[in-house]
């Protein structure tokens, strides 16, 4: 392989990785949350790290926003961001919400049921780390598993 084999190659391999912080700076996320919620403000800090905007609104109750954006009540978590038409509940972690936002799969969102610890917004040390499962959801068939962690 010559030089400019090579330079071609790498720009393949590199320059969508150098795009995915461009995919998230012009993104403004709207996440709903329970008042108090601590690792709700992690997840959004986690979100902001990669260059998105998150406003937070406050609600006594989430569930009629997470029922009008789809998600299933059996993979509902302590929070709802909406972004761009999708649904991310949880602590999805930021690579998979902009893997979403970029290929546009033909869901209503991303799910991380319950509070995971070693999730995004709930860091533990290595030890104490849980595997956790990614789910996409749609409105008109079964979760299915997006990713692993």
């Amino acid at each position: 392989m010559n030089t400019r084999q090579f330079a071609i190659a790498a720009l393949a391999v590199f320059l969508p990785l150098t795009l995915q912080p461009a995919i998230a700076a012009t993104k403004m996320v709207t996440m709903y949350k329970y008042k108090g919620c601590e690792c709700c403000d992690k997840w959004a800090k986690h979100l902001e790290a990669l260059g998105f905007t998150v406003k937070t609104e406050l609600r006594d109750d989430l569930t009629p926003i997470k029922q009008q954006a789809g998600v299933p009540q059996e993979l509902g978590s302590c929070h709802t961001a909406l972004i761009d038409g999708y649904a991310f509940e949880g602590h999805v972690p930021a690579d998979l919400v902009v893997k979403v936002l970029k290929d546009k799969p033909k869901i209503a969102g991303l799910a991380v049921p319950g509070m995971p610890l070693g999730s995004p917004g709930m860091e533990v040390p290595a030890a104490q780390k849980q595997a956790y499962r990614v789910m996409a959801f749609s409105r008109t068939s079964a979760p299915t598993i997006y990713a692993q962690r």
